[in-house]
């Protein structure tokens, strides 16, 4: 097994769910080691060379794990300030090997970073002193193999000692493995070289090159991608994205390798799509891209796609209208009351035209109130009694130790996210057939 550490987006809990949905249904053994919102170590098997970080949505940076050592002994050498500690944390550095990757570099000044990722709260205010330790040991030790380096800092006013994915792309960092993790939990810290890097530009090229956008009611690529990979969407399967706007979510699924199936009752979607998803076949070089278009009400979906003819379906109907100011409770509950019907409608044809254990990913609207209590759909009650199973996505077996956290979040069965400029955010549900 391979101990592979991954550092999430935002979402974290989204991010995590996304990464054993992927894993799970690629076939791929792994074991959670470890889980902070600021990063998780999983244990994968080695012959698993099958994805890439593009294959994702919620990750800004994977990296090979090269050595563990106790918390404990990081407060010693940067709370306490012992030099015993400190001198113990040089020798783990060296004995990691992430030095080893930088030497053979042909260049002959290696530019390299350190960024300090950090869970456990105590370590947090010193996490730049850290950062700046770490560096210094590093070029050191280049120094002491006959190679001259410089160490990549940061502006005063940076608030975390991390490198961005785009500072990592930009400096080659990866090709040349000169971005060292240190990753600080509670109870082990993780050293890492840096393997793979979110390309924040391919994601953008998609969002922004396409053809036709629809800029108000858009969904980010991130998201589609992490949707997908929630229905289990791979190789070869079959989505249906039933509110298919633009064609954001079937983008991704080309680019998985399944094949799409769009329906929109909106006849310029139907052709926006169209245009959109030539333009991804062309750009991509997708010449074997299988998909479909139709124009139809989500009402009569089984009419036009027929009976259990879809693996998937991932889907974010009507969230409502675009709010100007945060609404209060007795309006957002008005607004949930009117999209009901069509989110029942949906269910029900949903339910039919998936196959047998199906997914269904389905976004329903999460709206701010004055009160300062949400106002959602609960449209969980609606689709057991239709016939779905309530998906949890993380389960037991995924993790290495049974804790509180991991009893937490094997009861989560639907994710939300929100930022907090948004007025109305998305609740993200997993149902299966």
């Amino acid at each position: 097994m391979l101990s592979k550490l991954f550092i999430p987006g935002k979402n974290w809990g989204l991010s995590l769910a996304e990464l054993v949905s992927f894993l799970e249904a690629k076939g791929i053994k792994f074991a959670v080691c470890s889980f902070s919102k600021e990063f998780f170590v999983v244990n994968i098997e080695e012959e698993s060379g099958c994805w890439a970080i593009a294959d994702l949505g919620g990750f800004i940076k994977i990296g090979d794990a090269t050595a563990t050592f106790a918390t404990e002994n990081v407060k010693k050498a940067f709370i306490q300030k012992n030099k015993e500690a400190q001198a113990q944390i040089d020798r783990d550095i060296v004995a990691s090997g992430v030095v080893d990757e930088m030497v053979k570099a042909e260049s002959e000044r290696t530019l390299f970073g350190v960024s300090v990722y950090c869970a456990a709260k105590s370590l947090r205010p010193v996490s730049k002193v850290i950062q700046r330790f770490i560096g210094s040991s590093v070029k050191r030790m280049l120094a002491g193999c006959g190679k001259k380096s410089k160490f990549m800092g940061f502006a005063k006013d940076r608030r975390l000692p991390q490198l961005s994915h785009v500072e990592v792309l930009k400096k080659n960092f990866v090709e040349n493995k000169a971005e060292i993790l240190f990753c600080v939990g509670k109870e082990q810290t993780f050293v890492a070289t840096t393997t793979a890097v979110h390309n924040p530009f391919e994601f953008q090229k998609r969002d922004m090159n396409k053809p036709v956008q629809r800029k108000i009611f858009a969904m980010p690529p991130r998201l589609a991608r992490i949707m997908i990979n929630l229905a289990t969407c791979t190789e070869g399967k079959v989505l249906l994205d039933p509110f298919c706007g633009v064609g954001t979510i079937l983008q991704e699924v080309l680019l998985a390798k399944a094949k799409a199936v769009g329906v929109d009752i909106n006849r310029w979607c139907v052709e926006a799509s169209s245009r959109n998803l030539e333009w991804l076949k062309d750009e991509y070089s997708l010449e074997n891209a299988e998909y479909r278009i139709l124009q139809g009400d989500v009402h009569r979906l089984s009419q036009k796609i027929g009976l259990e003819q879809v693996d998937c379906v991932a889907t974010e109907p009507d969230l409502g209208p675009a709010l100007r100011q945060v609404p209060t409770t007795s309006y957002a509950t008005r607004i949930v009351g009117k999209l009901e019907p069509l989110y029942r409608g949906l269910l029900e044809e949903a339910y039919k035209v998936l196959r047998r254990d199906g997914r269904l990913v389905l976004v329903s609207p999460y709206i701010k109130t004055r009160s300062g209590k949400p106002v959602t759909m609960g449209i969980e009650e609606k689709a057991v009694e239709i016939g779905f199973e309530q998906v949890f996505p993380f389960k037991r077996g995924f993790f290495v130790e049974d804790t509180v956290a991991t009893e937490k979040l094997m009861a989560m069965a639907s994710f939300v996210d929100a930022e907090e400029r948004h007025k109305v955010g998305r609740e993200i549900h997993v149902f299966q057939k």
